[in-house]
């Protein structure tokens, strides 16, 4: 069987406190969008990882699909399978896409091996793979606090925008991020600022981590300039980078980042 998971992107991004466990809790919302990666499960006589498109960095057998199926079969009596993913979502870019390839086996094999697991016991198995992960089991735009895995409903519909997001091809990893972040608390959370039009987001809404990754990657502000100075109502950088994304009323002509890594749809 096939399936298609999902980047999304972060609106607004706030590193609120360092946690006695070493994490961070965060606030932000997030809100899934049609980039994807192409994930195939088939019975298979030994359970066997295979991946094609973007190549994955580490070793096969710590990728988030495999450990998804390893979390269900120490619950249930699970066969083997033949996992294969065709990677498109690019890596170390804030999208979060390894966190959908997680979850998305998780559904996936919640749907073949016909588990009947509820959106809230499946969650309780992506909050184990990772902190971005349990979002993508509903899979849709949600106010994210705690580590990224705690959520509240909001009703935030750009259906008739378009998105455009630029990846420059800079692996920032998460370390790095968070290791430029002083945490602390905003004054405006972000559930409450998109309730205001989208064209006040730019004075109220931020990512902390462009305040510390811009000075060393000057590439990124240059980029969320030009997405502003070509008509984007709001522009930003997501998760922790390196993609950097606008928002438009209608499609804009993406040659002129061939440069880079573009990818134009409707949200």
């Amino acid at each position: 069987m096939l399936t298609f998971p999902n980047a999304k992107i972060n609106i607004g991004l706030n590193i609120v406190e360092k946690r006695v466990d070493g994490f961070h809790n965060i606030e932000s919302c997030f809100y899934p969008i049609n980039w994807v990666d192409v994930l195939e499960i088939l019975p298979s006589k030994t359970t066997i990882f295979k991946s094609t498109g973007i190549k994955i960095p580490g070793n096969s057998a710590s990728n988030l699909c495999l450990k998804a199926y390893e979390l269900l079969k120490a619950d249930f009596d699970l066969p083997t399978f033949h996992f294969h993913l065709h990677k498109v979502i690019p890596i170390g870019a804030g999208l979060g896409g390894g966190s959908a390839d997680g979850a998305f086996t998780l559904k996936l094999l919640n749907e073949i091996n016909e588990l009947g697991l509820s959106y809230e016991k499946l969650e309780s198995y992506a909050k184990k793979l990772g902190s971005d992960c349990a979002f993508f089991v509903e899979n849709k735009p949600k106010y994210c606090f705690g580590k990224g895995d705690e959520f509240e409903e909001i009703s935030l519909d750009l259906k008739s925008k378009f998105i455009v997001l630029i990846n420059p091809n800079i692996h920032i990893s998460t370390a790095e991020a968070y290791n430029g972040i002083i945490p602390k608390k905003p004054i405006e959370n972000c559930k409450e600022i998109i309730k205001l039009p989208i064209k006040d987001w730019k004075y109220k809404l931020k990512n902390d981590f462009e305040e510390s990754l811009f000075p060393h990657y000057p590439l990124l502000p240059k980029l969320k300039n030009k997405l502003y100075e070509l008509g984007a109502q709001y522009a930003a950088m997501t998760g922790s980078g390196s993609t950097v994304y606008g928002i438009f009323e209608s499609e804009i002509d993406v040659e002129i980042f061939s440069d880079y890594l573009a990818f134009q749809t409707k949200l």
